[in-house]
């Protein structure tokens, strides 16, 4: 997935109302205000004053010329913010069949409505394989070592995925939850069991009904973000 546009630096102000945030640009000093794709806590990825990256655009109907896309990280690594990348990473690499654990399937669709209130990221279908349910989750908390996080913040609709995931199991699917990791300097994914007990509680009961839990990692700069090597999951 590359960025539209080629990506500009700046010093974050401050992050606010969610979905927005203030950044001085490092190219001529001007403050601007810029959309934040991302409704989570961003714990550790929002400090002030830290260095980001971020799109511009031209567009006319956008009132917000900027969009953040990137944080800069210790020893040159990078964070990406946007919740909707990782979406765009994982179809492109179910297209190109670059995930292992998902390769033998013929059609990929995505925002296929499932269970009661929900829509699958994607459905894999094949000739001679289940329907296969395939939730993504963008990961980029780390507070230990190399170890990546999620989440990081309460989720009751990402406790309800995982029970929906469960039931499509029980009806005879297949059911994955791929945890995408968003930042480099990562080597292994775990729960974040004291933001979110709930979440931990759900992600045990969908494992036990079978409910298939991968990671992979991404390779991340200012020109875009690409699928990565295969990561653990810690339970």
């Amino acid at each position: 997935m590359r960025f539209q546009t080629e990506l500009v630096p700046a010093r974050l102000i401050r992050r606010y109302k969610r979905f927005l945030a203030d950044a001085v640009l490092e190219a001529d000093g001007r403050e601007v205000t810029v959309h934040c794709p991302n409704p989570g806590a961003m714990l550790g990825l929002a400090e002030d004053g830290m260095r980001i990256w971020l799109e511009p655009n031209d567009d006319p109907r956008k009132k917000l010329k900027f969009g953040w896309r990137l944080v800069e990280l210790d020893g040159g690594h990078l964070a990406g913010i946007d919740t909707g990348v990782p979406n765009r990473v994982v179809k492109e690499a179910l297209e190109a069949r670059a995930i292992a654990e998902l390769r033998p399937y013929e059609t990929v669709r995505a925002e296929v409505p499932y269970a009661e209130k929900s829509r699958v990221d994607f459905l894999l279908t094949g000739a001679g394989r289940p329907d296969t349910f395939v939730e993504v989750k963008n990961v980029h908390l780390r507070r230990d070592g190399r170890l990546a996080e999620f989440p990081d913040c309460v989720t009751l609709r990402g406790a309800r995925h995982l029970d929906d995931l469960a039931a499509m199991v029980a009806a005879g699917a297949r059911a994955v939850m791929l945890y995408l990791v968003q930042r480099t300097d990562c080597d292994a994914v775990g729960f974040a069991r004291d933001i979110d007990p709930a979440y931990g509680r759900a992600f045990d009961r969908a494992r036990e009904a079978g409910v298939e839990a991968i990671a992979y990692g991404t390779s991340i700069d200012r020109s875009g973000v690409t699928l990565g090597p295969a990561l653990p999951v810690q339970a």
